[in-house]
């Protein structure tokens, strides 16, 4: 790479360049690479994850449910290394053929049922339990156009600030210059939605909330991209309040530990398999 103007080719090819951290997870075909099994565990609900903020919107969830007593949310979470490419084995890419996680297989239903894109099993998980997911036709409308707001817009704040400001090789002004824009219009946006909102639909916690702290809370008050002072969160007073608010839940807590093995010990829980977990590692 260099500082020359690029001048796109006829017909692109795929050169196995230095990409930064995630190089590896990158590849312009889908499908598996290498045959492998996937665990089962006991409970109904399977989890195949890794605690980015696509993860942790799963495990949040579930989370809540489980902390409103449905046992039936009961959930094994194994670990997917992306960093490995387990996301390339046999079996996940049979769940998922997109190769990202979070993969959920539900086996309480008489054929397992495979789900993938994290706004699809949140969607899944709420309608299936009848939590956290509106029923009134415009409140119903209103929480899933802030989950498709967050689907959309995450790949501008992670694929595109994320990427050019924190893993890419090289620091290119352009880049972070253009996403960095766009991230800060998008926290504007939920800015001035929370200026008279307790959550971004109103009264009540719901997905939506669940979706898109997990990626502009973290952003706000935890170390996403370690951003803060670059970007000026502090400023979004509103995003602030709403983020440190769904922060001090239990089960966001909870949430954000499993399948994350990096940080401070007791922060990390590889693998999940029942509520007592969280005792033990404490």
């Amino acid at each position: 790479m260099n500082d020359e103007t690029y001048t796109p080719p006829k017909v692109w090819k795929w050169n196995d360049q230095d990409g930064g951290k995630w190089t590896k997870i990158n590849r312009p075909i889908s499908g598996a690479t290498h045959e492998k099994t996937l665990p089962i565990g006991k409970n109904p609900l399977q989890l195949y994850s890794l605690a980015t903020p696509n993860g942790v919107k799963v495990t949040v969830l579930l989370e809540e449910l489980i902390e409103l007593g449905i046992t039936d949310a009961e959930y094994d979470a194994y670990l997917i290394n992306i960093g490995e490419g387990d996301q390339f084995g046999s079996d996940f890419v049979a769940i998922n053929p997109n190769s990202k996680i979070p993969a959920l297989l539900d086996t309480s239903t008489e054929v397992p049922t495979r789900v993938f894109e994290s706004g699809a099993i949140l969607v899944y998980l709420a309608e299936k339990f009848q939590l956290f997911l509106p029923t009134e036709p415009g409140a119903r409308a209103e929480c899933m156009s802030w989950l498709f707001w967050q689907m959309g817009s995450a790949p501008y704040l992670g694929g595109g600030f994320g990427h050019f400001y924190s893993y890419a090789p090289i620091k290119i002004e352009y880049c972070i210059d253009r996403f960095s824009m766009e991230v800060k219009r998008q926290l504007d946006v939920l800015d001035k939605n929370l200026t008279e909102r307790q959550f971004l639909c109103g009264d009540d916690y719901n997905i939506s909330d669940i979706a898109v702290y997990s990626w502009y809370g973290s952003l706000v008050v935890n170390t996403l991209y370690d951003a803060q002072e670059f970007l000026d969160t502090a400023s979004y007073k509103n995003v602030s309040r709403w983020a440190n608010e769904i922060q001090s839940r239990p089960a966001v807590l909870r949430g954000q530990r499993v399948n994350k093995t990096w940080g401070p010990e007791e922060e990390q829980m590889s693998e999940r398999h029942h509520a007592d977990d969280f005792k033990i590692s404490s």
